[in-house]
């Protein structure tokens, strides 16, 4: 378990807009140390002597807590890995209950006849939270009871009524959102801080297994584990064509762990959107039924693998901040939102429609101390948590994209050089192996003598599979099985490169 702890100077608290006190300027390593004593694990006598030991011998602080006999593996290991706590009243969502009388009201305006168990799958909370709310509705005249299979009320059909009906159309107008109960923001901050990237552990022959698929040399495999394991941002710069983007997306393959993100959440009376289908993939865990039918889990958070985001060349500042629809009325979660507990891949960095500069003056402060800033279309602004691993990958020159002082916060800088020969003719095998084609090293020198050599051009990670593409489709198209020739390596050297 890796954690690090900053000094709990400077705290300013403000009162959030449930009146709960609020504080800001505080990064995730001091909430981190905050919820420790908060939680009574250690004490602030104890903090202290682990942070000295810390200054001494060096290490993460969880390990010298542990050294120091203060928490057992185990204990600090199930902190980071706590479930969402189970609802038993309407208090313990942290909303109110008109908020969620409305959503219900939004809900079963589409629903038609339904049952509590119905409409709890829909919105996510257990049916002895929802019960009460359709009371609610019914005691209002907006929905009534149109039958029952037995006495018992979760067996009730319920159906909106015309008053409930004009009463859920206005609701919309309002707000469009129907889905899943959000999460308030202070959950939200906790169960980040929780799952923090910064405590993950790696092992040499995880991270050598989770490449293996690749030809890597040793020092850039030695120089990834360690500037995984930090949890902090990297630079992987070089020519094109060599593994960057492979590479970036192997380390999101090799991140250990799953986490929790809540489907939605609650900030100022407005909701954000944070699930994103398409890039948040669920772990699909056992569930494990209580006495009473329920898993006892909150159902408003999702279980999934770290996620993983990815942006190129249509990356913007607008696509950094919430997005909010004007028609549905409420907001979308920015990229590294959706990225938090996980991976953040800034591919092609450099070819953006916005300037480096510009770029990475919106994450100076996001970089140094782990938090964002986000404002609502109603002025109001709030920290989230920024918790992720940031790779930028470019194939241009660092000093024409970043000065010193944008380099200084990113720790780790590593070149994805040119192959060797030998790792280049190791490429070249293992792609003819996937695609059933047998290596002749006679071809095989005829290309690295009469092109390579020849025309002095090095040679770059991908192209022995687009070259084995050539052969193949050439096959294809003469139907015939492809193979290795010297006339088939020259077709495609001529079709592939042109003089720049």
């Amino acid at each position: 378990m890796k954690l690090v702890f900053l000094n709990f100077c400077e705290v300013h608290v403000k009162t959030s807009f449930d009146g709960k006190p609020l504080q800001t300027g505080v990064s995730i390593e001091q909430q981190l140390g905050q919820k420790l004593l908060g939680e009574r694990l250690i004490t602030a006598k104890q903090l202290t002597e682990a942070l000295d030991r810390q200054k001494i011998k060096g290490g993460r602080l969880g390990d010298n807590i542990i050294d120091l006999g203060f928490m057992s593996a185990e204990l600090l290991n199930s902190f980071f890995h706590k479930e969402p706590e189970a609802l038993r009243t309407i208090e313990d969502t942290g909303l109110d209950a008109s908020f969620l009388v409305d959503l219900v009201m939004k809900h079963i305006l589409f629903m038609g006849e339904f049952r509590l168990a119905d409409l709890s799958e829909r919105i996510k909370l257990p049916v002895w939270i929802v019960d009460p709310l359709i009371e609610n509705l019914q005691r209002e005249k907006f929905v009534e009871v149109k039958g029952a299979s037995e006495y018992a009320r979760f067996t009730y059909k319920f159906a909106i009524t015309g008053i409930g009906q004009k009463r859920a159309a206005d609701l919309l107008e309002i707000c469009r959102y129907v889905g899943p109960a959000p999460v308030p923001l202070d959950l939200y901050i906790k169960m980040v801080t929780a799952q923090t990237i910064k405590n993950i552990s790696i092992l040499p022959e995880t991270i050598t297994k989770a490449f293996s698929h690749l030809v890597i040399n040793d020092k850039i495999l030695k120089n990834l584990g360690p500037a995984m394991t930090s949890g902090r941002a990297m630079f992987m710069y070089g020519p094109p064509g060599n593994g960057k983007t492979s590479i970036a997306e192997t380390i999101g393959k090799a991140l250990p762990q799953t986490v929790y993100i809540p489907y939605t959440i609650y900030v100022g009376g407005e909701i954000i959107s944070l699930f994103d289908p398409v890039n948040h993939i669920p772990a699909n865990p056992t569930s494990v039924e209580t006495e009473n039918g329920d898993d006892g889990q909150d159902k408003r958070w999702l279980l999934i693998k770290r996620p993983v985001i990815m942006a190129g060349g249509e990356l913007t500042l607008k696509t950094l901040d919430l997005e909010f629809n004007p028609i549905s009325k409420f907001y979308i979660a920015p990229l590294q939102m959706k990225a938090n507990n996980g991976l953040f891949i800034i591919d092609d960095f450099g070819r953006q429609q916005i300037e480096p500069k510009k770029l990475l003056n919106r994450w100076i402060v996001p970089l140094e101390r782990r938090i964002d800033f986000m404002t609502l279309h109603t002025g109001m602004k709030f920290e989230v948590p920024f918790d992720q691993l940031v790779v930028f990958c470019t194939n241009l020159a660092p000093k024409d994209l970043v000065d010193e002082a944008f380099l200084r916060r990113i720790r780790y800088k590593i070149n994805i050089d040119h192959p060797s020969e030998r790792e280049y003719e190791a490429i070249f095998k293992r792609v003819c192996e996937v695609n059933g084609i047998e290596f002749d090293s006679n071809v095989f020198d005829y290309l690295m003598d009469n092109f390579y050599k020849k025309l002095d051009i090095k040679p770059s990670a991908c192209q022995p599979r687009d070259i084995v593409d050539q052969i193949i489709d050439n096959a294809r198209y003469y139907r015939r099985p492809p193979k290795l020739t010297n006339e088939g390596i020259a077709d495609a050297w001529e079709n592939y490169f042109v003089e720049l």
